[in-house]
């Protein structure tokens, strides 16, 4: 049957993550975990009162400490072999998307063989892939989650996404004190995305009437949330609906996917080596605009979200413009992300990625057809 919605994630909320990783580890009997996350975070107090606590209860782990922004296939392929080989039962991922995208590539490796490459691939079969803990530490991804990973080909510099719902998280732990302390900017754009991923999603030839209410309510939350964690990053109540919100988005993209914006996101991104979070939200409008003939209805609702007016005789480009204006001026007034000019990126240089994006695998899903002559479009209007 032609499902709508989906869920098979445990989602724990908590205050204490040792405490909260301790009773799972109970629970699921698993014996062994392999830690996956970056080396800062492994030196970070919250992480070294985990690690003190799996000691004191004589529970043996494998510390995995190497993952970096855009992650290698590489990264994936060793970190598996190194998880194979010391026979661990379980990975709880710490961090933010690439953490999390590099543990469930190696779950995958873990349970189904091979390099991570070998399941780009669609029709590869991957067999369920139990054990894989996601503990996120920005709001952003939502990949605690998801069923997608992105890793990148070092030899091309492209970004090769894995989709798979046997490689879902088993059980996702959202503690807002990880997210006390993360940067201004860093807020900001993985918090952008967390929003580009409902407006997509909501604007998807994917979506359904379940997913576009869902898809509403991560916008609102983010609209609502996202300046206050950006003024005050100790504020728990923001953090956390910006958790809830990110890891609802995350849901969205098994469910409704996301479109052009994240192709556009995702070539600019490997290419220019622009975080996620930011090349999604420099594409966010021109997507909006790029789809208001076909859903103009949508595209004021976002509208609506953003605290836009109409009036009733608006056509869809009069929909479109205002909705993205409202859109810009959350991002750039309201939040105080830094203009796409800072990147330095030439005209002619950047058109040069109009037959990447219109080849991008999720343009497919966006509901109008995405050529060459409607990429370049959307990057004039970058």
């Amino acid at each position: 049957m032609d499902f709508k919605l989906e869920q098979k994630v445990k989602v724990v909320v908590t205050d204490n993550l040792s405490e909260c990783v301790l009773e799972i580890l109970a629970t699921t009997n698993y014996k062994k975990p392999m830690l996956v996350m970056d080396s800062f975070l492994n030196s970070t107090p919250i992480i070294g009162q985990l690690k003190n606590d799996l000691n004191d209860q004589n529970i043996e782990f494998v510390l995995y400490d190497r993952i970096v922004s855009d992650p290698p296939v590489e990264l994936v392929d060793t970190g598996a072999k190194i998880c194979l080989d010391n026979k661990c039962d379980c990975i709880i991922a710490i961090g933010g998307g690439s953490s999390i995208d590099v543990a469930r590539g190696i779950n995958i490796i873990r349970h189904n063989g091979g390099s991570i490459v070998d399941y780009v691939n669609p029709i590869k079969p991957i067999k369920n892939c139990a054990g894989l803990i996601a503990v996120p530490t920005t709001s952003g991804t939502g990949s605690e989650l998801s069923n997608a990973l992105i890793v990148t080909d070092t030899k091309t510099s492209q970004k090769l996404a894995v989709l798979a719902n046997e490689s879902l998280s088993e059980i996702a732990i959202l503690n807002p004190e990880l997210l006390m302390s993360l940067p201004k900017n860093m807020t900001i754009a993985t918090g952008l995305d967390t929003f580009s991923h409902a407006a997509e999603g909501y604007t998807s030839n994917l979506s359904s009437p379940v997913t576009d209410a869902i898809c509403e309510k991560v916008m609102y939350l983010v609209v609502k949330y996202l300046p206050t964690a950006v003024a005050d990053g100790s504020n728990r109540e923001a953090r956390e609906r910006m958790m809830v919100a990110a890891a609802l988005g995350g849901w969205m993209l098994n469910n409704c996917g996301t479109h052009v914006g994240h192709s556009t996101a995702h070539i600019l991104g490997s290419k220019y080596k622009i975080p996620h979070g930011m090349a999604c939200s420099y594409a966010l409008p021109g997507a909006l605009e790029y789809v208001a003939p076909v859903l103009p209805k949508k595209i004021k609702e976002i509208g609506y979200i953003l605290g836009a007016t109409f009036s009733d005789d608006c056509t869809p480009e009069e929909i479109a413009k205002i909705t993205s204006d409202a859109y810009i001026n959350f991002r750039d007034n309201i939040l105080g992300m830094a203009p796409f000019s800072d990147l330095g990126i030439s005209e002619n240089d950047l058109y040069k990625n109009a037959q990447s994006i219109a080849e991008e695998r999720f343009a497919g899903n966006t509901p109008r057809l995405v050529d060459v002559d409607g990429a370049l479009g959307l990057l004039k209007k970058l």
